[in-house]
């Protein structure tokens, strides 16, 4: 579909970053395999997400249970959370804004900046 929120860059890095500081900050070592769990479930997560405020932090419990840290140490970040989701929804807007120019790009629909630009009036 048109409309789906496929491409959330700044969710799924959030949620790969999060999972590493809780677990370091509960004195857990995750180990490759965990790792790789991490990744595939915050790209997976990152897909399914609502876009709506504060739906990475939901997916984000998710992605801490399939790896095995407890979603206690989710009361690490719920102070800054507002601030992150602001730049995760900025992060998000920029990759989905590069991905239209590149499909426009190969579709010849990019508009020529030069012939579209007004000439100003000089009085």
């Amino acid at each position: 579909p048109l409309g789906a929120t496929i491409n959330m860059n700044g969710t799924s890095l959030y949620q790969g970053v999060f999972c590493d500081f809780i677990a370091q900050a509960m004195g857990l070592e995750l180990s490759i395999s965990s790792q790789l769990m991490i990744v595939l479930t915050a790209t997976l997560a990152a897909v399914g997400t609502a876009g709506v405020p504060g739906a990475g932090l939901v997916m984000l419990v998710v992605v801490l249970e399939a790896v095995g840290i407890p979603a206690a140490g989710i009361a690490l970040i719920m102070a800054p959370e507002r601030i992150l989701d602001m730049i995760r929804t900025m992060v998000n807007i920029t990759g989905d804004a590069a991905v239209a120019v590149v499909v426009a790009s190969t579709e010849g629909e990019l508009l020529d900046l030069k012939a579209n630009q007004t000439q100003e009036v000089i009085n």
